[in-house]
């Protein structure tokens, strides 16, 4: 194996709460009296794991790939949206080895959903949970997550070229 055999890929995105729910991250409801605003489900963390695998494979982003101007991308399931950019990532030849995940919340704790959503990144991903790493930080009480006006997600995604 040489480096050009592998890529790595950073993801990031921001999503605004508002009242209502349910709350989607990483493909699970989490129950909260608040949910995530966008023009699909917003779920932040496959937001930002889809963004790095694209990256990492230098095929745009979600954005590029799922455009809010298109009707049949409003509401539209963000497990759907990643597993459909992991497609393109291997019709490119490359395979996710792993993805490391960061979600910025000042509420609700999420450490009780961590597995679950590991599980689900795997799956949809087509690899092992214990090649999903997720972390879960808040906002300290500073700035938008802070407050709980927002949640951030980031991750970053090593691809390999067999």
């Amino acid at each position: 194996m040489n480096s050009s055999d592998l890529r790595i890929g950073i993801g990031h995105d921001t999503h605004r709460l508002q009242p209502g729910g349910p709350l989607r991250i990483g493909g699970v409801e989490v129950p909260f009296d608040h949910e995530l605003v966008g023009h699909s489900d917003a779920d932040v963390l496959l937001h930002a794991i889809t963004d790095a695998v694209l990256g990492a494979a230098a095929l745009g982003d979600i954005g590029e790939l799922f455009p809010n101007s298109e009707a049949i991308n409003r509401n539209r399931d963000s497990i759907e949206m990643l597993c459909l950019a992991a497609q393109k990532v291997s019709e490119a030849g490359w395979s996710i080895i792993n993805v490391d995940c960061i979600v910025f919340a000042q509420q609700p704790k999420l450490s009780g959903f961590k597995n679950a959503m590991r599980q689900r990144i795997g799956d949809t991903l087509s690899i092992d949970a214990s090649c999903v790493g997720l972390k879960a930080k808040t906002g300290e009480l500073v700035g938008p997550v802070g407050a709980g006006q927002a949640m951030e997600a980031q991750c970053v995604a090593l691809l390999f070229k067999p």
